[in-house]
């Protein structure tokens, strides 16, 4: 019984401490396991098989085939900014409610952060940096809305530059209601709505 005693006496006591950063450390082992069998899985999948997609895939962006490697769950946003480097294209709320990231989807305004890669992989995007002419000339949107210093920050501009140049390729001529409601699923955390308005007029006036 000594012997027992002693040895049961010598294992350091449990203490709260202890159990939670043994729990912690096993549920990160436990995850990095997970994480490395999926992406063995994944990167074994082939195209045809259930639930598998293909991952190097080629999109058509701003008149440009690219080739590129996405995920299945990559929204086009983070595709746009982080693989192809078109990083005109801004991250606001992330959740499809402040028009940061709109972009051009066969010519209809979307929302880039809540649509998935895949799913415009045969559609043609148009992004803020491929309006310009190859000559580097404005697009005539953006030139208003320099000419009317529409920007405040800047930060909700490419959006809102994007969002006007649907509406104006669909009426060219809208009155300023119908510009506002164009832009209305753009917000601009300056409140410069009259002057993003105002460059929208401007713009159908040259065009």
């Amino acid at each position: 019984m000594d012997a027992v005693d002693k040895e049961l006496n010598s294992q350091p006591a449990l203490t709260r401490r202890s159990f939670i950063k043994g729990i912690i450390a096993s549920g990160v082992t436990v995850s990095s396991v997970g994480y490395l069998f999926r992406g063995a899985e994944a990167a074994q999948a082939q195209p045809g098989l259930p639930g598998a997609v293909e991952r190097l895939v080629t999109l058509t962006v701003n008149g440009q085939k690219r080739r590129v490697d996405i995920m299945k769950q990559e929204t086009l946003a983070m595709t746009l900014r982080y693989k192809l480097g078109l990083t005109g294209t801004k991250l606001g709320c992330d959740r499809a409610e402040c028009g940061n990231c709109t972009v051009l989807v066969d010519d209809v305004p979307r929302y880039s952060c809540s649509l998935l890669t895949h799913a415009v992989r045969h559609a043609k995007i148009t992004t803020i940096e491929g309006l310009a002419g190859a000559d580097g000339k404005l697009h005539p949107v953006q030139k208003a809305f320099v000419d009317e210093m529409a920007p405040q920050c800047g930060f909700c501009t490419p959006g809102q530059v994007m969002s006007a140049v649907a509406l104006l390729k669909i009426n060219p001529k809208p009155s300023r209601a119908q510009a506002a409601e164009a832009l209305s699923g753009n917000l601009c955390r300056c409140g410069a709505y009259d002057y993003y308005l105002n460059a929208v007029m401007r713009a159908a006036e040259v065009s």
